[in-house]
């Protein structure tokens, strides 16, 4: 079996290989700058991971790992735009560096390079394969849009934003090891369990991402701190204390929330202060650690060796805990 560092190493050099440059360059600059964002590549990686877990060629994986990460920048380019976020990986975003317009073409280019890796699957198993590429697809754009009617709505429930981020982002880490089972030959039953690991270890991924968005580090996170705060983000961290709040402290949370006169730094804090007065921290971590704990249990029912279960098991506690 290979390690997380022996797949990524892999799935970087096979990127690496891919050339993205074309004319005109003002389309293809952005689509390699993207790309070339030096994430943790932790979805095609999970394709690679499954089709390792049953026994599979990973290079035949290798076109639908591809196919994961472009449909993945794919929603990162229009997601920042939509949101107007200056800064991923501590860099300028896509559309801050060029222009929405050039932002939004280069998305489009990256979806549909995204479906010439999908389509190299091998034809036994190519109308599953697309079948679960289509689905998360319009999944995330569903998830997208109900994030964006958030920003405008002032009764949303934490069990309105835990299906949107399961749309926006878990399913994606669902799709990324399905792909890659259903490469291996999987059986089906191993390929839906090993689906339900990644879902709720993308839903820790993203409560995780709540959470570091307010207390982590802006340097090691690489986003300006409190930038969901500014982005009017109704996030895990506001929609449980909403729950939690008495109703003074609901109406003091909706009136900073909405608040567009206030200093920024002053909106930032002035609803850190009332997170910590709830314990929202812990309440957020609770969560992830529940979450990392269903995962963990469907992981455990697939019928396989433990000692080839365990570099996803390690893999699905280390980003759920990721520093500050």
């Amino acid at each position: 079996m290979y390690s997380y560092e022996e797949l990524y190493r892999i799935f970087a050099d096979h990127l690496k290989k891919q050339h993205f440059s074309n004319d005109p360059k003002e389309l293809y600059e952005p689509v390699i700058y993207a790309v070339s964002q030096c994430g943790k590549r932790i979805r095609p990686v999970l394709t690679l991971m499954a089709c390792d877990l049953f026994g599979g060629d990973i290079k035949k994986a290798l076109p639908q790992s591809l196919a994961i990460e472009l449909l993945h920048n794919f929603t990162l380019i229009h997601d920042d735009l939509m949101d107007q976020s200056p800064i991923r990986h501590g860099k300028e975003t896509v559309f801050k560096k060029w222009s929405s317009n050039m932002a939004i073409l280069a998305g489009d280019a990256l979806f549909v390079m995204a479906y010439d890796y999908a389509v190299q699957a091998d034809p036994a198993v190519l109308p599953e394969v697309m079948k679960v590429f289509n689905k998360t697809a319009l999944q995330a754009c569903e998830g997208q849009q109900m994030d964006l009617n958030f920003e405008k709505r002032k009764d949303v429930t934490l069990f309105d934003y835990l299906e949107m981020i399961r749309l926006k982002t878990a399913v994606l880490f669902g799709a990324s090891l399905k792909v890659g089972g259903l490469i291996a030959g999987a059986t089906k039953k191993n390929i839906d369990l090993l689906y339900d690991f990644g879902l709720n270890m993308g839903m820790g991924f993203q409560l995780q991402d709540d959470l570091l968005d307010l207390y982590g580090n802006q340097d090691v996170f690489g986003k300006r701190t409190g930038q969901d705060i500014l982005d009017n983000k109704k996030t895990f961290l506001f929609t449980k204390a909403m729950t939690m709040a008495d109703p003074d402290t609901r109406d003091l949370l909706l009136d900073y929330f909405h608040e567009k006169q206030l200093p920024e730094e002053e909106k930032i804090q002035s609803l850190r202060r009332i997170f910590d007065r709830l314990n929202i921290e812990k309440l957020t971590n609770d969560t992830i650690c529940s979450y990392l704990n269903k995962g963990i249990e469907k992981l455990e029912m697939i019928d396989m060796p433990d000692e080839r279960k365990l570099p996803l098991k390690n893999l699905a506690r280390t980003i759920t805990a990721r520093e500050k």
